[in-house]
């Protein structure tokens, strides 16, 4: 199979999570309650946990290694500000699609990364798949929820996290095409995607994750980190 194929394969494979998830929150039937609530605020957490394990394990070192010390800062505080920017553009416009349009600002730039990297560091590359397969199955399921909840068809919905999925192959065939044999602009761009995803992490998924009176919730953030951190441990 050409490479370019298994690198969109790959990409869609992590991206059709998201489609799960929706379809998962589209399927679930059960009535609102307590238990449904800490249910959905540990998903939350997990997916949480996932980001930070990307941060972690496979974004931050990488642009660490391949890049000095003032382009690290630069390009993380970009990457931090310019998502605040659009972050607080959104809750001006009070859209309901926030979660929607947070997933594709952290899954767009992973999936570029992705297919840089194929070609020189295939394991590497499978672990950014499986970061982003993990950490799209929650934020797809959240992101039905928010959309259903302001009003938008359940068919509607799907069909939009489904073309979320497209995205996906697309920006890992750039990644491919453009950024193989070009290590310093990849890990700029992981520096910058860094950024946006712990300040996603603190100023909207942290917060959801919490829950008054009620403890648990907060290890589905453990739980995502543990399972990037093995996924890290096995792989590379």
């Amino acid at each position: 199979m050409p490479d370019g194929l298994i690198v969109a394969v790959l990409a869609w494979a992590a991206g059709i999570t998201a489609f799960a998830g929706g379809l998962g929150a589209a399927r679930e039937r059960f009535a609102e309650s307590d238990s449904k609530q800490q249910f959905i605020h540990a998903n939350v957490a997990f997916g949480g946990g996932i980001l930070l394990a990307a941060v972690a394990f496979s974004l931050a070192p990488r642009a660490i290694k391949h890049l000095d010390a003032s382009c690290l800062l630069f390009f993380t505080l970009l990457g931090g500000g310019l998502f605040c920017l659009f972050d607080a553009w959104l809750e001006r416009r009070g859209s309901s699609r926030a979660q929607l349009l947070a997933m594709l600002m952290d899954f767009v730039p992973e999936a570029i990364a992705l297919g840089a990297v194929f070609a020189g560091e295939r394991k590497h590359a499978l672990l950014l798949a499986l970061f982003i397969a993990a950490q799209n199955l929650p934020e797809g399921f959240n992101a039905f929820r928010e959309m259903r909840t302001a009003g938008s068809g359940s068919g509607r919905i799907l069909t939009l996290l489904l073309l979320v999925s497209l995205l996906g192959p697309l920006a890992a065939l750039l990644g491919y095409a453009l950024l193989q044999n070009s290590e310093t602009v990849t890990a700029a761009m992981m520096a910058f995607a860094s950024g946006g995803i712990l300040y996603l992490m603190f100023q909207d998924i942290a917060p959801q994750a919490s829950m008054k009176r009620h403890w648990s919730p907060s290890l589905g953030a453990v739980a995502g980190f543990s399972l990037g951190m093995l996924g890290s441990k096995l792989i590379l």
